[in-house]
């Protein structure tokens, strides 16, 4: 090293976010566990002179604690010797953003006191899920105890932040109340840990200043280091690429400093003042924008990268609470946790409202709120977890799990519940609460059982991704013979960003869309003769659909609702009336749609009459618990199957407790089939069991002047009540 170079020095902090979702596999966990997390602190152990700071979101701190409590204890060990500093931030890492302000300040204090009755010290840095930036976070994190957090240099660059100036902390502010931000250095985050060690050493050695007063900032997932697709291998396996940079760290110590950011603010302070406007990572901002407009925005934001073009700082896509927008399924979910965070906030004090509080929270993790690379709202395990918890706090604070009876309703509930500018309808009783929406086609939108905690309607809508694209290039490139390589710029692996990899041969041409939201109860007339199997499988085209036309709320008290509606249909004028009821108890709820067609002008009309309910009982990869059962022949959820008109049709999860009989008058031929969408993940294209489309179906005949009547009950037996389970106090 020439004597000019040892004079200038830069100081390193490095911070390794660790995260699993509320909801995930035990088996995902201790993958990851083996792959990631304990080799990471077996090399700090061997490095005591690096450095670093983790954070652990809330699950898997549990899950240490349950499965690996002597890994807490070396965590422990290398806080009190000063090696590590503890990153905290919202206990089940939330999007703070979206929340209630108090479900904020909430969520980032029971982290703060997690942290300091496990490691011994309360943390002062929170990690921001997602890095997703509302000017009024500071606020928010300040009370809840924090001094500082670390975003991406995208949000500094909207700010008008020069490249070069991004090698020290910046002061904000809401109301008053100080924050320190800093961000992570982009060329830092490529390289660490895809680019080679000495591309990560000479960059450092090209910031380094003789005032030593740079300090580089990397922020980023601690899974990148072994779990991973081929990281394991390179970080850990014969690449050994993370004890090559710690040895490495160690060697150039005397121009290379390794800290933690609490310990740089003790010993330099801030540089200056910042205002960021609101913002996620580059890719973030790509994910939330319309399938169409991310195939143009993404290419356009890479060439500009690539190319090192200045213009590529103003290129910020989309704004992070617009998935509520492109995704019907996370509006319903956001809007769901706000009224139940309301109720939780309305409870008295006392051992009940914890319990809710700890539901809504786990209720809160962010990774089924939006979708990206690692996105989880296709996630169908994740998802209906994250609808369990919201259940579950809803059931404390109604109280409905202490009453059993068919008499415990509680009054309908008339209001615009998905904030789209219309009123919707909720009914409810101890053992079910569903949501009914007169403008979107008079469609029951959700049926929560309270004692399984189970969102028996959540299913996905399969609609177009921009990734799509991606695969069906990779088909086209197949079907050619050719395949596209990737490297990366500084000789290292491929980030995750850049494979392309399929878990099954042909998924490109599996690519199917839906026009409409996978809604329950919804009516549609087809052709005379159009089978039960082509409707389900999405074959058949409608003559004539009650599902596009908005209702009328006519009537309705604390148990039902009827609306109405007009539709001509192939020259026929329809009038169609609808009763929907929700009857039984708690182990033993009952729906049930009486629906009335009038022929009021026009010819008489022949055709089948289709009835489409979508419904998740988590039946993916062919559950065993999960099932159809028709002529005492029961099969998988997630295959299609047929039942004659007459016919016994019964559905369910045995481990979840569920059993759900399904009747129909006069009797309806039953035709069902998977929905499956085909989405991206950190482990390649994949189909994915959104849920099971049941089809009710009739052949009808309408002449001038006559009434159809028809009827659909579904009644549920359920064999747990996982509220009661809980031992909450009496």
């Amino acid at each position: 090293m020439s004597s000019s170079s040892a004079s200038r020095r830069i100081s390193l902090a490095l911070t390794l976010h660790n995260h699993q979702p509320v909801g995930n596999f035990g088996w995902v966990f201790d993958e990851i566990y083996e792959k990631a997390y304990l080799p990471m602190i077996e090399a700090l152990e061997r490095h005591p002179k690096v450095r670093i700071s983790l954070h652990y979101t809330g699950p898997l701190l549990e899950w240490f604690a349950a499965a690996h409590p002597e890994f807490l204890a070396r965590v422990r060990g290398l806080v009190e010797r000063g090696q590590v500093e503890i990153v905290g931030g919202g206990l089940y890492e939330p999007i703070l953003a979206s929340l209630p302000a108090a479900d904020r300040v909430a969520q980032l204090r029971r982290m703060r006191e997690r942290i300091k009755e496990l490691v011994g010290v309360a943390p002062q840095g929170a990690w921001l899920a997602e890095r997703v930036w509302e000017p009024s976070l500071p606020a928010a994190l300040h009370d809840g105890g924090y001094r500082w957090t670390i975003l991406d240099d995208a949000h500094f660059r909207a700010a008008a932040i020069p490249e070069d100036a991004l090698w020290g902390a910046y002061l904000t502010e809401d109301e008053g109340k100080p924050l320190t931000v800093f961000g992570t250095e982009q060329g830092l985050r490529y390289r660490i840990p895809f680019g080679s060690v000495e591309s990560v050493i000479d960059y450092l050695r090209e910031h380094a200043t003789p005032e030593g007063d740079r300090i580089g900032t990397m922020g980023d997932d601690g899974e990148k280091f072994g779990s991973w697709p081929t990281t394991w291998d390179h970080c850990w396996g014969e690449g050994e690429w993370v004890e090559k940079f710690f040895t490495a760290l160690e060697e150039h110590a005397d121009w290379l400093t390794t800290t933690t950011p609490s310990r740089w603010l003790d010993e330099r302070g801030p540089i200056g003042r910042v205002y960021l406007p609101t913002s996620s990572y580059a890719e973030m901002g790509d994910w939330v924008l319309p399938a169409d407009e991310s195939q143009v925005f993404g290419p356009m934001l890479h060439a500009a990268q690539d190319a090192k073009s200045p213009e590529a700082r103003y290129l910020r896509g989309g704004f992070w609470r617009n998935f509520q927008v492109k995704y019907t399924e996370i509006n319903d979910l956001h809007k769901q946790m706000l009224r139940t965070s309301a109720k939780v906030a309305a409870m008295p004090a006392g051992a009940e409202r914890r319990a809710a509080e700890d539901h809504l929270h786990r209720g809160q993790s962010n990774d089924c709120y939006w979708h990206g690379l690692f996105g989880g709202v296709y996630i169908t395990h994740m998802r209906l977890a994250t609808f369990e918890h919201l259940i579950a706090a809803e059931d404390i604070a109604d109280g409905t799990y202490r009453r059993s009876n068919a008499d415990a309703i509680q009054p309908a509930l008339i209001a615009d519940l998905d904030l789209d500018g219309t009123p919707e309808v909720q009914l409810a009783n101890a053992g079910a609460r569903i949501q009914i929406d007169p403008a979107e086609g008079g469609a029951i939108t959700s049926l929560d059982l309270r004692a399984p905690h189970h969102a028996l309607l959540a299913v996905m809508r399969r609609r177009p991704e921009a990734y799509h694209e991606k695969l069906r290039e990779h088909a086209r490139a197949e079907a050619a013979g050719t395949s596209a390589s990737v490297t990366t710029e500084s000789g290292g692996v491929a980030s995750i960003h850049d494979l392309v990899s399929v878990k099954e041969p042909g998924l490109a041409a599996k690519l199917q869309y839906d026009d409409y939201e996978r809604r329950s109860a919804l009516l549609r007339l087809y052709p005379m003769g159009t089978s039960g199997r082509a409707i389900a499988d999405g074959a058949a085209g409608a003559i004539g659909s009650f599902a596009a036309t908005p209702w009328a709320l006519t009537n309705h008290d604390d148990r039902s609702a009827t609306l109405t509606a007009t539709q001509t249909i192939a020259g026929t004028s329809i009038a169609a009336t609808r009763t929907i009821l929700l009857a039984g108890d708690r182990m033993n709820p009952t729906i049930t749609v009486e629906t009335s067609l009038v022929h009021v002008g026009g010819p008489g009309l022949s055709a089948v009459l289709d009835e489409e309910w979508n419904l998740m009982l988590l039946g993916g990869g062919g559950n065993p618990a999960a099932h159809w059962t028709t002529a005492n022949v029961r099969m998988s959820h997630d295959a299609p199957g047929e039942a004659a008109a007459g016919v016994a049709l019964s559905s369910g999860n045995d481990y979840l407790g569920i059993g759900l009989t399904t009747a129909t008058a006069p009797a309806a031929s039953a035709a069902w089939a998977p929905i499956e969408t085909i989405s991206n993940s950190e482990g390649g294209f994949e189909r994915v069991y959104q849920g099971s489309s049941l089809h009710l179906v009739r052949q009808v005949e309408l002449l001038p002047g006559a009434t159809l009547a028809v009827r659909t009950q579904h009644t549920c037996s359920l064999r747990r009540d996982i509220t009661g389970e809980e031992s909450l106090p009496s």
